[in-house]
């Protein structure tokens, strides 16, 4: 069964919550994700590459995440975040800067803001400012609190519908091996295409570590024709890439 995409979407971005000992940002978010899923649609969770930068203070690569929610019905903008919160205190690491940010009906100014955080360098009063323009749920949960960048970037990308890849969406992570489009599409993944745009409807795909780019709005698995042997199998087959 395909996943459908539900609109419109509620998200909750994440950033700065690990240390170079500790498990990083994604973990996280989808340990949130899965708490989340017994109460909501998860639609799945998503990786943003912001800046590298010797001027931007991060952990490894200055990724932040986004869990993306299905809004059916009334949902609590509060309770959720400070469900949120909770749990993100749970798994505190001493010496991170962890922010959270929550929002549905995200405007194209703080996709923009997410976008300058990809090649500028911005302050925490840019996104504190934005943030209370829009009546958006921010904050931050301890340390510097420079997290609270990254969450708000990882909502406006997010938001955008064309940014990052899915580290979780359906069944996707349950793939292993070579395995037929079929199967890809089955478990959640909108579309196998190549990156010159060309559908692909037959033959396998590795989906060792598959992280599907959100293109769309969707769950793609842009791929490319691989000619190395894997395992047994010498008869060529479709390479995942992995897209920002």
């Amino acid at each position: 069964m395909k996943l459908e995409i539900e609109r419109p979407a509620i998200y909750i971005g994440i950033d700065d919550t690990d240390t170079l000992t500790s498990r990083g940002t994604g973990h996280l978010a989808r340990l949130l994700a899965a708490d989340l899923a017994a109460d909501h649609t998860l639609l799945g969770v998503t990786r943003h590459q912001l800046l590298v930068d010797p001027r931007v203070p991060y952990t490894a690569k200055n990724s932040s995440a986004a869990i993306h929610l299905g809004r059916n019905g009334h949902v609590d903008l509060d309770e959720l975040a400070r469900r949120v919160r909770e749990t993100m205190a749970e798994h505190f690491n001493p010496g991170s800067d962890p922010g959270l940010c929550v929002a549905q009906g995200v405007p194209p100014a703080v996709a923009a803001f997410g976008q300058r955080t990809q090649r500028d360098v911005v302050t925490q009063a840019d996104a504190r400012t934005l943030a209370a323009d829009h009546g958006i749920r921010l904050a931050g949960l301890g340390g510097t609190e420079d997290g609270i960048i990254g969450a708000l970037a990882a909502v406006g990308l997010a938001a955008s519908g064309s940014d990052g890849r899915y580290v979780l969406v359906g069944r996707s992570r349950e793939l292993s091996g070579l395995r037929p489009v079929a199967d890809v599409l089955d478990a959640g993944i909108t579309q196998v295409r190549t990156i010159k745009g060309r559908t692909i409807s037959e033959g396998l795909v590795l989906t060792d570590k598959l992280r599907p780019a959100r293109r769309g709005a969707q769950p793609i698995a842009v791929v490319e024709w691989c000619r190395e042997p894997y395992a047994d199998w010498t008869g060529g087959y479709w390479l995942p890439l992995k897209l920002d």
